[in-house]
């Protein structure tokens, strides 16, 4: 099956307001930009995303942020963004913290079809415990705390239950891909891209280099075509650089 969509704006065509997104990348890199702005020129609203992080003030998931375009969302790391920090502390933005290796492995069990998972990860804090705010008020209190997650002991041990995330649809950005899905990530990119790939009911990937079927090596694929419904290809990717750092 032919997966290929002319342009990333009929890519995202049936996207709507309120739909939930995980959407590939850490920090700037690896993320489906051409996807995302899509998104911004598309106008839907009160978006559920799920990211390791939201991007920077005017660059990936940020744009999206500073549109007023995101109503909640989920991830790991949140301190590279001024509008983002404006917004949850005002109580326009529905925050959820999750331990990264937490939110990786919901994202992956999503993907496999597990419902749940139990995790050291957490126990003795308010993740497990609740309490965490997850929208202020705007006056300085809080609104919605998260609540308490359900604790076993194994082994002698507490665990914390942790529940799979699936999403409405899946943004990632490949390095190859081919007609049927199958996408191969380039070093550090291969970060959230497939974990986010696996958990969208539909997965959108927005690839560098389109081959034919059969021209990638299949013990080189990192997301099985089965997991993508569209493939755009993008002629032009921007890579930025998060923190340039040079010697004196």
């Amino acid at each position: 099956m032919d997966k290929v969509i002319a342009t990333a704006r009929d890519a995202v065509f049936d996207v709507t307001d309120g739909a939930s997104i995980s959407v590939g990348g850490f920090g700037l890199c690896g993320i489906p930009g051409v996807l995302i702005e899509a998104l911004l020129d598309q106008g839907v609203k009160d978006l559920e995303t799920v990211s390791n992080n939201c991007g920077v003030d005017d660059w990936g998931l940020g744009v999206l942020l500073n549109a007023g375009r995101i109503r909640r969302t989920t991830g790991s790391y949140v301190g590279e963004n001024r509008e983002f920090e404006r917004q949850y502390l005002a109580g326009e933005l529905e925050v959820e913290l999750v331990p990264q290796g937490t939110l990786a492995e919901r994202l992956r069990a999503g993907g496999a079809g597990i419902p749940a998972f139990y995790t050291p990860a957490g126990v003795g804090t308010q993740v497990a415990e609740g309490g965490l705010p997850l929208r202020y008020d705007g006056h300085g209190g809080v609104a919605v705390e998260s609540p308490p997650k359900e604790t076993r002991e194994f082994g002698g041990r507490t665990y914390v239950l942790e529940h799979a995330i699936r999403t409405d649809f899946a943004l990632v950005h490949a390095r190859y891909g081919d007609r049927h899905g199958n996408l191969v990530y380039e070093k550090s990119a291969r970060n959230f891209n497939p974990l986010c790939a696996g958990a969208g009911r539909i997965t959108i990937a927005q690839v560098e280099e389109l081959v034919e079927p059969g021209d990638l090596d299949p013990r080189d694929v990192h997301t099985p075509g089965v997991f993508v419904q569209r493939i755009v290809h993008v002629s032009h990717v921007e890579k930025r650089i998060e923190k340039r750092t040079v010697a004196s």
